[in-house]
């Protein structure tokens, strides 16, 4: 065996994988952002779970899901883990400039509120109950 030559394991970087004909370090090298995925930063998370725990001390929700796709990012807030997500709070940098990035969808598909501030959007799920009076 030649001295150039081991039998340790190889210490040098794995095979790169080519995906849509580039290569992964080609595509962070131009600053490309496509496969990035949105997601919900700290305090942006703070506000929604927030609101969640709130509910979820009333006993209204039990459970949650966050899906990070790099279109938008999406809080599914569920009653029960085997149903469909109650409501659904959305980020898409896309609409950012013209309707507010942040949205509450109901589980009907119904936009319960949509605008550029997170506390404000989040606000429609934690509205309390009026006693209404008879007169």
């Amino acid at each position: 065996m030649a001295e150039s030559e081991t039998t340790e394991p190889s210490r040098v970087r794995p095979a790169l994988v080519v995906v849509n004909g580039a290569s992964p370090d080609a595509a962070q090298a131009r600053g490309d952002k496509r496969g990035a995925a949105v997601s919900f930063s700290r305090p942006e998370l703070n506000v929604i779970f927030n609101v969640y725990g709130a509910k979820v001390a009333q006993g209204e929700w039990r459970d949650y899901a966050i899906d990070f796709t790099p279109a938008k990012a999406v809080f599914s807030i569920f009653r029960r883990a085997s149903e469909a997500p109650l409501y659904r709070i959305e980020k898409d940098p896309a609409l950012s400039r013209r309707q507010g990035a942040y949205a509450v969808i109901a589980a009907t598909g119904l936009v319960l509120r949509r605008g550029h501030d997170l506390a404000r959007v989040v606000r429609v799920l934690d509205r309390a109950l009026r006693l209404v009076g008879a007169e």
